[in-house]
């Protein structure tokens, strides 16, 4: 399989969950490439930045926290999905929030998935592989 067609876009400001994500794909052997965005407007210029700026991959999937500095993991959802060379790539919400407006923009948004993060590092852990293995392994997109 393609190397590139793994590449992960990990959006989030936390350091610690920042390492804490790393460490879970790690070690479920899904972490062929992940970029790391560490703010909401890094993420955009991922895509729509100037060409020095932007990725040059297309991720096969979108981690998303939604508490972001610069612009808000919704904001960016929104302008993902509404772009059409952005909008069919998977977005997975992990968030740390438990408001239910968070929940019900991201679905009227366009979401994927949305999860809140488990607080147990081994749930964690389970969590990061039950997404990679679905998400970058089983699901298909268009492209």
């Amino acid at each position: 399989m393609d190397e590139a067609n793994l590449m992960i876009l990990l959006v989030e400001d936390n350091p610690k969950d920042v390492e804490l994500t790393l460490h879970a794909l790690k070690k479920n052997n899904l972490a062929n490439q992940v970029h790391v965005a560490r703010d909401g407007q890094e993420a955009l210029d991922f895509f729509f930045g100037p060409p020095e700026r932007a990725g040059a991959l297309s991720p096969k999937l979108i981690l998303l926290d939604l508490k972001l500095p610069k612009v808000s993991g919704l904001d960016v959802l929104r302008r993902l999905k509404r772009d059409p060379k952005t909008r069919h790539i998977p977005v997975v919400v992990m968030t740390s929030s438990t408001t239910e407006r968070d929940l019900v923009d991201s679905y009227a948004l366009g979401v994927n998935s949305y999860l809140r993060k488990p607080i147990d590092f081994a749930q964690f852990i389970e969590c990061a592989k039950t997404i990679g293995l679905y998400w970058l392994l089983m699901n298909r997109i268009p492209g």
